[in-house]
This record gives structure tokens, sequence and C-alpha cells, in this order.
């Protein structure tokens, strides 16, 4: 086997960061290390003529596949916005079955775990990607695990990350893996970036699915608790909504949208409540509130449950000056509620 040889798996519409953020921290990486331990990175593809990413920047592998017929110590596909709705790449798929999974360590960067579905290697794997093509990923290859609010994650030898930039969380971990977190934590200050990021990507997703048409019953329901956000929605009251009897407002929201109605009602106070802390200079209190929590530690909770992080930190790392909201259905203006006093005893 080559020694720390790294194979980074290119293609037509390759996302440019899924590339050179590894390949930045393993360079990093051999500034802290002797030479007999320095990883090479070596791009291969299904041919060495130059290859244009997403971004317009060109790309040249050092080898093709048929000249790269020998085990690796780690290879990592690289993804791109194209990839889940492209054809799937026979070359690929076959190098990657024949030679990917000799290395002590294969997988994908971002959305590159499709590459790894099309040649048959996520059966019964735990893996995750990037959040967008979740769902598109868990749906096409039922028999993986998809975890859809994994930074990154690992099964044995196989190793996934979520989007983009998490190729660099990836391969920090792979590094202190190889080298001990001290190598990591150094590399992770060189770069300029956390060694470990707090929570996990839902924190940069929306909760809220598409809205439904609005006549049918969940489709009301989704706009009416949308619009009174700070209301009290007990099932009894969005079956009203809807018109249909309690019982069945349950049995709709799990078979059409695979979530309870307190899942689906607590996902759009913690959206809500994401734009106000993004946008606005609310108390904590006053965002508890105006989303239908019951407190602000009853915030608190429902933010770590399901992001990972606390209120206060994501309004550290996501508040904004503009007043533009991320929906799944896009972004949307939001309008911008009067600025209330920040000095508030209960923020924490």
């Amino acid at each position: 086997m080559a020694g720390r040889d790294v194979a980074i798996v290119i293609h037509d519409g390759v996302q440019a960061l899924d590339v050179a953020g590894p390949m930045d921290v393993f360079a990093a990486a051999n500034g802290f290390l002797p030479q007999e331990d320095h990883y090479r990175c070596l791009l291969v593809a299904a041919g060495t003529e130059p290859i244009r990413s997403s971004n317009g920047m060109w790309m040249t592998a050092d080898l093709a596949f048929e000249d790269a017929r020998r085990p690796f110590h780690t290879v990592l596909v690289a993804g791109g916005p194209a990839l889940p709705h492209s054809p799937a790449d026979e070359a690929m798929s076959d190098w990657l079955r024949r030679w990917g999974v000799l290395a002590e360590r294969y997988g994908s960067i971002c959305n590159g775990t499709f590459a790894l579905g099309n040649a048959g290697l996520l059966d019964g794997r735990t893996v995750t990607t990037h959040w967008i093509s979740s769902a598109e990923l868990a749906a096409r290859y039922p028999t993986a695990r998809v975890e859809h609010d994994r930074i990154y994650a690992r099964d044995d030898r196989l190793v996934t990350s979520a989007g983009v930039t998490a190729g660099i969380d990836l391969t920090l971990a792979l590094v202190g893996e190889d080298h001990g977190p001290a190598i990591s934590l150094a590399c992770a200050k060189g770069l300029v970036v956390v060694a470990q990021r707090q929570g996990g990507q839902s924190q940069f997703s929306p909760l809220l699915l598409p809205p439904r048409e609005t006549t049918a019953p969940l489709g009301k329901v989704q706009a009416y608790v949308m619009d009174h956000v700070a209301e009290a929605f007990p099932v009894e009251r969005l079956a009203e909504v809807a018109g249909v009897s309690p019982r069945s407002i349950a049995r709709l929201f799990v078979r059409e949208l695979g979530l309870t109605p307190h899942e689906f009602v607590e996902g759009v106070r913690i959206d809500h409540a994401r734009n106000l802390l993004e946008a606005t200079e609310l108390a904590l209190k006053a965002v508890a509130f105006d989303c239908g929590f019951a407190s602000p530690d009853q915030m608190r909770s429902a933010f770590q449950r399901r992001l990972g992080v606390t209120p206060l930190r994501y309004r550290e790392s996501f508040q904004k000056t503009g007043n533009i909201s991320v929906r799944a259905d896009g972004p949307v203006a939001a309008a911008t509620p009067a600025a209330r006093p920040v000095h508030d005893p209960t923020d924490r």
C-alpha cells in the first residue's frame, strides 16, 4: 500500500471547496509531521484533461482511473451541485468498487455520497450528506442509514461528510485519528476554523417542509400555524383547522410528512425563532414568547435537542444585518419586528 497517498476523485461540475478544503487540511498537517508521515494528495478522474468545477475553476487530475489501479491510504469522492441528478459514471463506479474499497478508509465529501451509492457501496451503511440532498439519498438508497443532521459520519472504513465545508471537519477528524488531537487542533488554528463544530447541520437547514396546497387539510394547518405561531396548538385545534378528527390529523401528519403534529409545530416555532435571532436584537425571552414557547428554557431545550446548539450560540453564529430569512421553499423577505431591549436577566 502507498504510504499516506490520498486519492480525491473529481468529475465535471465538481464543487471546488469539496476538493480544496480536504487538500488544505492534509497540507496543513504536513507542516507538523516528519517527511515520512506526509500526506500526498492526488486528484483522480476518468481522464487527465482539464475539468471545469461548478464555480468555473479548472482542475486537472494527476491520474486517470486506468492509471490509478492500486490501493490508496484514503479515497474521497468530491461532490458537486449536479451530481445527485447526473447519470451514474460507470468508470468511476467500477474504480470505486475495485480500488476505492481497498483503501484504509474511503468515502465522500458532501453529495459525493451519491457516487458511492451508484457504485453499490451504501447498502446497510450509516452515512451523511448535504442536508439539501439527504432526503433524496435516503429515498434512492433505502437500505442505507442516512443521518440527516451529522456533520460527518464514520461506519468502519467508510467516512462521509455533510455539505461543502463539512469536508474540512471530516478531514480534521481523520488527521486527528492518524496523529492525535494536538495536530488536528494546530491545523484548525492555522486554517482559522473550529476543530469541532458545535451542533449538527440542522442549524444550517430549514426545519420547515415546503408549503403544501392550502386547500388540502395539512396545507391549511401549515399555513395557519405559520401565521399564528405564538398560539397554543393542541391536536384538537389542529384538527379543527384541517376540518378532520383529532385521530385523523395525527395519522395524516405521520403518513404524509413523517412527523407527529407536535414535531411539526415545534419545527415551525424553531424556524421562526431562528429568523428572529438572525435578523433582530430581540431578547431571548421575547423571541421565545413571540414563537409560542412557554419560556426561554423551553426554547433552549428545543434548540439543543433539534439543532445541537443553544439559541444564544445560534445567534452568535448566524446573526445578520439584513432581513432575508431562509425557508424550505427558498429565501423570503422577513419583516423585522421593532427592536426590544436586549439586556434581559433571562438571556443565557
